[in-house]
């Protein structure tokens, strides 16, 4: 399942109502890391925003997986497994494995990733500042040395690793405002106790055993290739880490590829949303305005972008349109620009060409048409796929199938 805009679209409200309405044994985090949040809210009114745990974790028995693409966040995951211990969820370690391969996201990371925003002043990228960036590039810098999951086992592999970082960083950046390095040590020794790691084989005899939901962080818009650079993330978040994590498990192509998308399209920061419209009376209490990325941005449907995203994506199976709640006179399609309705992809790793689509973007102009009577038949019609779940409102039961894909009582290898 991926997320076809620039994020916030409704994914974990899916994941949520796919491990409510099918067995589902293991949701499968395949990128991002702590800086997704993906609000569930139960019909009870518990609310929880998952980051790192899977979607899922409301229901009994569904585990998480974070694979080796997830950049994990052993201080921030403990965080999160204690505040979902207070709504009713006090075993969501016991269900959770992560790959020993998986890069660590640590305090120097964190601070390194606020001091560069900072420094970018008005030119800002929209970074969470939690350091999930940072670590990705410093593991392509220094893939040797870059701290991993696996190294929690070995406390003098880490402290070797976590000094280098600190040191290196230091140099480049001044100091840091993250604590000594014997200070982290205890927390990242007591997460190699409490989580199961274990290694790339482990999601294939998982794939086995039951169905597995892969769930996306971010948006395509985003995608660390194909999104608007630089107002991007450092991940992938199109479907090929899920297609190289099946294809390893000796599962290729068993799949059914869900895109998510929202009636508004929405961004949160700085970079382009060319249907962004100040006067929509629209806010939303999951996504407020922070130091980081800035403020939450509302704008009609741009089936121009979305179009583009489906493309980058490699095409989807159907479409899980959320916010139907919000669609009212107000809100319109945009289905071109003054500058054209087609953006195409281009390869991977030209971010020259992507920093040009960024520009042209943001001289762009929405043209409208009149507001659709039924939104679910013209997004499909747009975006030429059927859309085969809509959501009215935040919890399962304000969702709706359309059409056989997701109507089944059970949904094969759910992407």
């Amino acid at each position: 399942m991926v997320d076809l805009g620039y994020g916030d679209a409704g994914k974990g409200t899916v994941v949520d109502w796919l491990c409510a309405t099918r067995p589902v044994h293991t949701v499968v985090r395949f990128n991002g890391g702590a800086q997704a949040a993906h609000n569930v809210v139960l019909r009870d009114g518990r609310h929880h925003t998952f980051a790192q745990f899977g979607a899922g974790t409301f229901h009994p028995g569904v585990r998480t997986h974070l694979a080796r693409h997830v950049v994990v966040d052993p201080l921030a995951l403990a965080a999160e497994a204690d505040h979902l211990a207070t709504v009713g969820v006090p075993d969501a370690l016991d269900r959770l494995t992560v790959d020993s391969d998986a890069l660590l996201a640590t305090p120097y990371h964190r601070a390194a990733n606020r001091a560069r925003e900072i420094a970018r002043g008005a030119d800002r990228h929209g970074s969470c500042g939690l350091g999930v960036g940072e670590a990705v590039a410093y593991g392509l810098a220094h893939p040797d040395d870059a701290p991993r999951v696996a190294d929690c086992h070995r406390p003098a592999v880490l402290r070797r690793r976590l000094t280098v970082l600190r040191d290196r960083l230091t140099a480049e950046l001044g100091p840091l405002d993250a604590p000594p390095i014997d200070d982290c040590l205890p927390a990242f020794a007591g997460f190699a106790e409490r989580v199961a790691i274990v290694d790339g084989s482990w999601l294939a005899g998982a794939l086995r055993t039951g169905t597995c939901v892969f769930e996306g962080a971010q948006g395509v818009l985003l995608d660390e290739w194909h999104g608007f650079h630089p107002y991007t993330t450092w991940s992938t978040t199109t479907f090929a880490n899920v297609d190289s994590l099946l294809a390893e498990a000796g599962r290729p192509g068993d799949v059914t590829r869900i895109g998510v998308l929202r009636t508004v399209t929405t961004r949160h920061g700085h970079g382009p949303l060319v249907t962004e419209d100040p006067s929509l009376p629209f806010t939303d209490h999951h996504n407020a305005t922070n130091p980081w990325q800035g403020r939450f941005r509302f704008g009609h449907f741009d089936a121009v972008a979305h179009r583009y995203a489906l493309a980058a994506a490699g095409g989807v199976d159907g479409l899980a349109l959320t916010h139907l709640d919000l669609a009212g006179p107000d809100l319109r399609i945009c289905r071109r620009y003054d500058t054209g309705d087609r953006l195409t992809p281009g390869p991977p790793g030209d971010l020259d060409r992507q920093a040009a689509l960024t520009a042209r973007l943001l001289r762009s102009r929405p043209l409208y048409d009149d507001p659709p009577t039924d939104w679910a038949e013209a997004v499909s019609a747009e975006l030429d796929t059927p859309v085969v779940l809509t959501s009215h409102g935040p919890t399962a039961d304000d969702k709706r199938t359309h059409g056989p894909l997701l109507a089944a009582a059970a949904l094969a290898r759910a992407g």
